[in-house]
């Protein structure tokens, strides 16, 4: 890609083009595509573009030290993966199930955050600030404290949590069959009521 600028001179007065064009091949033969007509640009703008397509490989270390001062390119927090599993979760009935208030939101960033990295509460809390939870998720800020005590909330909430899910997972359609964990229950000791 590169600016194409040519001066025609017509009737005695001279006018200035600038193409921004790019050249590829077709037939073995070198073709040029123009792209967009940066006529109607100012100079400066016109050689700004061209300056940047001749350092396109190093333009933040160019523009950062172009300019005393100058901007400081630096990423933002990732959006992407707390998006993608909110709405997962949206889909799978877990949003509603929890509830839309603090708790509920709390308890939704413990299950993305486990999911996207395993630790512990503070943890959890580091991995928020790499990531747009209160973009994603519509709260404000929270500490290691607050995930502790949501998970109390969680497990005085659980039967009501659990039988929101089922409600759902049943209106969808009826299990016809439960399994169950016996290990620790039946299966251990001398006493084994399956042997």
């Amino acid at each position: 890609m590169f600016v194409d600028s040519s001066v025609t001179r017509l009737n005695g007065k001279d006018y200035q083009r600038h193409l921004l064009r790019e050249t590829y091949r077709e037939d073995g033969k070198v073709k040029h595509r123009t792209l967009a007509n940066l006529t109607h640009c100012k100079p400066e703008e016109v050689e700004a573009i061209r300056l940047a397509l001749k350092h396109k490989g190093d333009l933040p270390r160019m523009l950062a030290s172009a300019v005393e001062g100058g901007p400081e390119l630096k990423q933002g927090p990732s959006v992407g993966a707390v998006w993608v599993l909110s709405q997962l979760a949206r889909e799978l009935g877990l949003v509603a199930a929890l509830g839309s208030d603090r708790q509920g939101k709390l308890a939704l960033w413990q299950v993305i955050a486990r999911a996207l990295d395993q630790g512990s509460r503070l943890s959890a809390v580091r991995l928020a600030g790499g990531h747009a939870v209160g973009a994603a998720l519509g709260m404000t800020g929270f500490d290691e404290d607050d995930l502790y005590a949501n998970l109390d909330w969680l497990a005085d909430n659980q039967a009501d949590i659990e039988r929101r899910l089922f409600a759902r997972r049943e209106a969808a359609s009826a299990p016809d069959v439960f399994l169950y964990d016996v290990t620790s229950t039946y299966l251990e000791g001398e006493h084994n009521a399956f042997a």
